[in-house]
């Protein structure tokens, strides 16, 4: 499994070849940096971490900066962990872009949906609420939520008033529809979680998903990485603590 790291750019469609209009959700994805490799026989499972998108020292807590520095990689704002066995041709400071996918492919997508705070049953489960009529009490309330007598409490599993949304979720399957190489864009069928400018995961689909390899762009030396000197690390930190 291969994935990449992008952000919700909005919605638009295409044309397929019969004029139907097929909605679309553009994404901009990469470059993505690898931040660090976890192997099995030092962390117990193999992964790749990844960083998406620049950021300033400012906007990220000390631990993050001092990761980043060390790993030699430019500061990112967006660090995530794939799960995949294919890390052969993968090092620290290695650049992937939008060219892992082709059109055709298949992709699972995770990021957080739009959060809509506290709402009631309605809104949030879809209950049909009581008559609108003169003398109803119902409306828009849940009704009943237990007994007095036995079991005087709550029955567990209620659906009830709560927060919506803000939650991670997996949309999957969705199918790679056209791939902006120059521009790092990739337009997916139909819709994925989040507003516009949400942070995603794009994975290869676990069900339907085709096996892949890593394509490199260009890898850092180790030399390079250890160029990073100790001042420009303590400067980096520096600015993060203001």
């Amino acid at each position: 499994m291969i994935g990449l790291l992008g952000k919700k750019v909005g919605m638009t469609q295409l044309f397929d070849k019969d004029g139907r209009a097929i909605a679309v959700t553009v994404l901009r994805v990469g470059p993505c940096c690898v931040t660090q490799i976890r192997t099995e026989t030092k962390d117990g499972y193999t992964a790749v971490q990844l960083g998406f998108e620049p950021a300033k020292a400012k906007h990220l807590n000390k631990a993050k900066v001092g990761h980043l520095i060390k790993s030699g990689n430019t500061l990112l704002r967006f660090i995530r962990e794939i799960r995949t066995k294919e890390i052969e041709n993968l090092e620290v400071g290695s650049e992937l872009r939008v060219n892992n996918f082709e059109e055709g492919d298949v992709v699972d997508i995770v990021g957080v949906t739009i959060g809509k705070g506290f709402q009631g049953v309605v809104k949030r489960h879809g209950h049909k609420g009581g008559e609108k009529a003169h003398g109803t009490k119902m409306g828009r309330e849940p009704g009943s939520i237990g007994s007095s007598a036995f079991p005087s409490r709550v029955i567990k599993g209620l659906k009830l008033p709560g927060q919506m949304g803000n939650v991670q979720q997996t949309t999957q399957n969705l199918k790679v529809m056209k791939i902006d190489a120059d521009n790092d864009l990739l337009l997916v069928e139909g819709s994925v979680p989040g507003h516009d400018g949400t942070y995603l995961i794009i994975r290869n689909a676990l069900k339907k998903g085709k096996p892949k390899k890593w394509k490199v762009v260009k890898s850092v030396s180790a030399a390079a990485r250890a160029s990073v000197s100790p001042d420009e690390a303590s400067g980096s930190a520096s600015e993060a603590s203001m």
